[in-house]
């Protein structure tokens, strides 16, 4: 299988593509207002405990309290000024029977596992891990550990015993999977870049007051490149010649053989456009997807639960009823296993298949879905084709899905519906200015916009229309039309007047 990433960085957000066989199948984005949260650690202050939920929320500066349940709370509650008593040595927890509770005003240093979701905090756990690009550190803790994706005996023993005895007082290790292979210098290195960040942390601590974000985990980008960039990625595509040149050198600094699969993308068209993914993504956020065969899927978000419904649409078969429905079902469930790996959906997901009655085809489909839904890193738990034709599964959610990373709330419908952000609207505007600027010469533009849009352009010392301008070496003078939506936009030659915009729209 040929797999790729590809990145394309703009303006207005970062986007990474996980291309197999040409066929996009997982998208990540990052926008300046909605920054990865996941990894990121806070020194924060317990406001409540409620022994009903088993849980207590802790003030970490968001403007909801995070969630921290007690099954994510560890062996021991570690209060972060101990931990400036230890000399800067981490200490390993003690086992005991009983998980610890958490008391009202206690300062405790947390970690987010997953992300603020509509009118929900963020969750966070307080057994603190640092991932590298081999190994995982873990404060407080005297574990050693080796991923279970690692197969092979022979090997994971070796991994374990060579950690051991690199592993400093007062700190687990467990080792990733792409560590398999890889000889204890490289192992080594990685582990001092995790303990220098430790140390930074330490030093954090020292001068600060709850509540206060203490780490930052890398960028979207990097955490994709440490995480999933593995032996079986054919190759890695960035457009961003900065993120090209800190990707390469971090993979050399690791002794990676990696790092000369990475390559920079010069074309002239957009980096999406060129692979082919542009029109992937804007179907990712359709309601309605087609499939293959002619029929088409349904997608219904509310706030815990995705209904998708299946239809036949154009599909005409050619043999019985009962074995034209399977071939629509198959091929819709296909579809939507792609479908929630790309949007990352998550939580109670509700599917009505078209119904059918040979109990043997009912099971050709569950087994088909599951097989699918394997392709996806994300833990999911399936229940089989009820008596209605429904599959009900959960799927792990760790971040919003795309809907929400690309839309936000309708201020005239209060969040009924959903409009492209402003973010994205100034992304969309500069990859048709990069697809203008690849076929024509012209200097001067007319950009007719939203006022809020035109404000988002203008904003700051050096304003996005100003960076726009630099970057691509044209005049642009906006004009604002209030009776345009904000997610559309006009662009008109200055000279003529001519409205040239379908030309360079996908």
């Amino acid at each position: 299988m040929k797999k790729e990433i590809i990145i394309n960085s703009s303006i207005g957000e970062t986007r990474i593509a996980i291309v197999e066989n040409g066929q996009l199948v997982e998208l990540f984005v990052e926008q300046p207002e909605h920054g990865r949260m996941v990894g990121d650690i806070y020194l924060g202050k317990v406001v409540n405990v409620v022994q009903g939920m088993q849980a207590a929320f802790v003030d970490i500066g968001h403007k909801q309290d995070a969630f921290l349940h007690f099954s994510d709370i560890g062996d021991e509650l570690v209060e972060y000024k101990s931990l400036l008593n230890l000399g800067g040595k981490s200490q390993p927890r003690k086992k005991s029977g009983q998980r610890p509770i958490p008391k009202e005003g206690q300062e405790i240093l947390v970690q987010i596992i997953k992300e603020p979701i509509s009118k929900k905090g963020a969750r966070i756990t307080t057994e603190l891990s640092f991932p590298g690009r081999y190994i995982v550190l873990v404060p407080n803790s005297d574990t050693v550990g080796v991923s279970k994706k690692i197969y092979r005996l022979k090997e994971k023993r070796l991994l374990k015993k060579t950690v051991s005895s690199i592993r400093p007082e007062g700190f687990g290790i467990i080792v990733r999977t792409v560590a398999e292979n890889k000889d204890e210098s490289q192992l080594k290195n990685d582990l001092d870049n995790l303990l220098k960040q430790w140390k930074k942390i330490e030093g954090k601590l020292k001068k600060t007051t709850t509540p206060a974000l203490i780490y930052k985990d890398v960028t979207m980008a990097s955490s994709v490149i440490r995480d999933l960039f593995t032996s079986d990625v054919n190759k890695v595509i960035l457009d961003s010649k900065k993120l090209f040149k800190q990707t390469v050198s971090y993979l050399k600094d690791l002794s990676s053989p990696l790092a000369g699969r990475v390559e920079y993308y010069k074309g002239k068209k957009p980096i999406f456009d060129y692979f082919g993914i542009e029109s992937d993504f804007e179907k990712s956020l359709s309601r309605k997807v087609w499939t293959p065969n002619g029929g088409y899927l349904i997608f219904d978000h509310t706030e815990a639960l995705v209904a998708v419904d299946v239809n036949s649409g154009k599909f005409i078969g050619r043999k019985q009823p009962e074995q034209n429905i399977l071939k629509v079902n198959l091929e819709a469930s296909r579809e939507i296993a792609r479908q929630l790996r790309l949007r990352d959906m998550g939580g109670i997901i509700v599917i009505d298949f078209i119904d059918m009655l040979d109990p043997k085809n009912k099971k050709k489909l569950y087994d088909e879905f599951a097989k699918e839904l394997k392709k996806s890193r994300a833990q999911v738990n399936l229940a089989q084709v009820s008596e209605f034709g429904l599959i009900e599964l959960t799927r792990e959610r760790v971040r919003p899905s795309l809907l929400y990373a690309f839309s936000e709330s309708c201020p005239t419908c209060e969040g009924l519906g959903r409009v492209i952000s402003e973010s994205t609207t100034i992304t969309k505007i500069e990859r048709w200015i990069k697809r203008f600027k690849a076929e024509r010469k012209e200097w001067f533009l007319n950009l007719v916009v939203h006022p809020s849009i035109s404000d988002s352009l203008k904003k700051g010392f050096v304003s996005n229309i100003k960076r726009l301008m630099w970057k691509y070496r044209v005049k642009i003078d906006i004009v604002m039309d209030d009776s345009l939506r904000r997610d559309k936009f006009k662009v008109l030659l200055k000279k003529s007047g001519t409205d040239i915009t379908e030309q360079f729209l996908v």
